[in-house]
């Protein structure tokens, strides 16, 4: 249950970014720092996630600021839209709290060469194929079955596993975030049960806020940028929200467990036994990152093979080739992770340990981790939606690397717990709401679209006007949803 609003201080430091001071709770090692405008200050008070910012700043080694998006809400341990950087040198933990149960929950944008002309006449058709072919639904499995040996494999690999099998391009990892396989990951730290979980689950979308959405590009903010990036206003592109499933669910709940007592053993002090941590380089912590890191590849694994399924039912659908159709991926970003970076902290280059939980990474041009094709523009950046207005492309700014290690926000962010949501869709049919927006949505069930109803989240464009205007990420384009397929 959400406990009541945050009562603590929010000081401005300018039109888009509030702090939180250290006085403000003993043992706080840094400042908090939430970015929002005033609107949006508004709704942060609104539940408890300032507070676990303010948390969060007491952990072991965290560095400059315990840092929060505008779409920051209520989470477990971390808030989501959290974002914190620890240095092991100086004793820096690792979390799950940070990270998340749906390890790599993340973003991937699919352009084509379709134009909204070309699909609006049949969009009730083609989602209806959509959804009859994409597996969606809690616990529901897909036609890809991976044995303990392949499994384990593709937890090691990634999408690099999925190419020497045919079911991946070079160009899909290349535009992958860590082309799709984060090093250092280590299968033999997922339980047996993990596994076990994963064997069915590998490209399907799971149930919740995930989604694969049909979209109409519909204002360009940026034509250079744009045109690197292969879309155009008037384009269709599908985007697919989804994780590890089971498996990470399971990796984190596993590791939960077992860092119950680390605290304690390292001398950790925690405010809420939700933080629950390790030091980086403790045998705790390096076990739970190498089992993270192989969640993390299936994840990347999963969207590469539900991407997989959207190039054949188009290519089906519209009789053409799906390389015919330009069906080629934009870029694809995780959104609940750890990884180890190199960033600048009062003017020293460090290596640390960031946790972005419910945070895109944002790196601008020039990043060597950009692929070359963007390097001049920046990382591409895909901010979902809800369902009833719209989602949005960006690219990284230098201002992320000077202020947020090289992060941005990952959605609108909830204003409704689920609950709430389903409350207030009482009587109401979402899918009809949605139909007369222009908006055809196919769901398992009614509950589905109740929980993930456009009211239950803010205004992703305000959301995005804030890191805009902050200068973390850029506007390039917003794309409206036409069509919608949940769990």
């Amino acid at each position: 249950m959400v406990k009541s609003g945050y009562h603590g201080p929010l000081e401005p430091i300018d039109d888009w970014c509030w702090r939180i001071p250290t006085t403000y709770k003993a043992g706080m090692r840094v400042e908090g720092r939430i970015f929002a405008d005033r609107r949006l200050i508004e709704q942060v008070r609104a539940d408890q996630a300032a507070e676990q910012v303010a948390n969060v700043a007491m952990l072991p080694g965290i560095q400059m600021a315990s840092l929060a998006m505008p779409d920051i809400h209520w989470g477990y341990g971390f808030p989501i839209g959290g974002v914190a950087a620890t240095d092991p040198a100086e004793g820096g933990v690792i979390s799950p709290g940070g990270v998340g149960y749906d390890i790599n929950c993340g973003v991937r944008l699919v352009r084509s060469k379709l134009t909204a002309d070309d699909v609006q006449p049949r969009i009730e058709a083609l989602t209806n194929a959509l959804f009859k072919r994409v597996p969606a639904g809690v616990g529901r499995g897909g036609p890809y079955l991976f044995d303990k040996k392949e499994l384990r494999r593709l937890l090691g690999e990634g999408v690099g596993y999925l190419k020497t099998k045919g079911l991946a391009t070079q160009g899909d990892l290349d535009h992958t975030e860590a082309g799709g396989c984060l090093d250092g990951a280590d299968p033999d730290a997922v339980s047996d049960r993990a596994v076990a979980r994963g064997g069915d689950q590998c490209g399907t979308l799971g149930s919740g806020n995930h989604f694969l959405e049909i979209q109409v590009v519909d204002e360009i903010f940026d034509e250079a940028a744009a045109e690197t990036l292969g879309v155009a206003e008037g384009m269709v592109c599908l985007m697919i929200h989804s994780g590890s499933r089971g498996l990470g669910y399971q990796v984190c709940d596993d590791a939960l467990r077992d860092l119950r007592g680390a605290p304690a053993r390292y001398g950790i002090s925690l405010p809420d036994r939700q933080l629950a941590c390790a030091p980086v380089e403790s045998p705790e912590g390096r076990a739970y990152l190498g089992a993270m890191r192989a969640a993390a590849n299936y994840a990347w694994a999963n969207r590469q093979l539900l991407m997989g399924q959207v190039r054949e039912v188009l290519a089906e659908f519209f009789g053409q080739s799906w390389e015919s159709l330009g069906l080629g991926l934009v870029y694809d970003v995780a959104h609940n992770i750890a990884k180890m970076e190199e960033h600048t902290v009062d003017g020293r280059v460090k290596t640390v340990c960031v946790h972005r939980k419910g945070a895109t990474r944002a790196f601008p041009a020039g990043h060597a981790d950009v692929p070359d094709q963007y390097r001049a523009i920046g990382q591409p950046v895909i901010i979902p939606g809800d369902m009833g207005r719209a989602s949005w492309l960006l690219v990284g700014q230098p201002g992320s690397m000077e202020r947020t290690f090289g992060s941005c926000c990952h959605g609108a962010g909830r204003v409704m717990s689920r609950t709430a949501a389903i409350q207030h869709a009482q009587g109401r049919r979402i899918d009809r709401e949605l139909a007369d927006q222009g908006v055809v949505a196919r769901c398992r069930n009614w509950k589905g679209l109740a929980e993930e109803q456009p009211d239950a989240y803010k205004d992703v464009s305000q959301v995005v006007h804030v890191v805009h205007r902050a200068g973390l990420a850029k506007k390039v384009a917003r794309l409206r949803p036409i069509g919608v397929v949940k769990g």
